[in-house]
């Protein structure tokens, strides 16, 4: 796409919310971060975002961000919901989708501190951790939780810019 096109395409950005991600305070205050958005099931994670091209067609970006509030939660998922979230990653990858994992108020540092409340060790943390890196080519991103709407808007812009500019050659 030309240049022009895809600035075009970039301002008609709609952010998807997943439907099941809960309408909470914090949801609401992400959303602020939004200039458009709407809720709509997604096939993988909770943050994904869809444009107009040129011919007037949608384009969903094959990218989704799965958001956790933080490393207690994270480590829920890499225990007790294991086989849900790994289903998760696995429907991601298999469908193309890169997924970002967001974690609010996390540091490696604290999670290599064992700072949070879970019966999971540092050592398994860090290593699921990384193993979901090699395994599902995933991006771990922490944020305070202030700024995860306006993170999870600016890697589906960038993303989503990428993907535009390439999208002839892919054609």
């Amino acid at each position: 796409m030309h240049p022009v096109e895809v600035e075009t395409a970039l301002e008609s950005m709609v952010v998807i919310v997943d439907t099941r991600e809960q309408l909470t305070t914090a949801l609401q205050q992400r959303l602020k971060s939004f200039p458009m958005w709407e809720r709509e099931k997604l096939e993988a994670g909770d943050y994904s975002a869809k444009f107009v091209l040129p011919s007037g067609d949608p384009y969903l970006l094959p990218v989704s961000i799965e958001r956790k509030y933080g490393l207690d939660e994270l480590c829920m998922c890499y225990c007790q919901q294991r086989g849900r979230f790994e289903r998760e990653f696995k429907r991601a990858s298999d469908a193309q989708i890169k997924l970002y994992l967001l974690v609010e108020g996390a540091t490696w540092e604290k999670a290599y501190a064992g700072r949070y409340r879970s019966q999971m060790r540092p050592k398994s943390l860090i290593a699921s951790m990384l193993a979901w890196l090699a395994r599902y080519n995933c991006q771990i991103i922490f944020c305070d939780k202030q700024t995860s709407g306006q993170l999870i808007y600016d890697i589906l812009y960038r993303e989503g810019k990428e993907h535009l500019l390439n999208l002839e050659r892919k054609r």
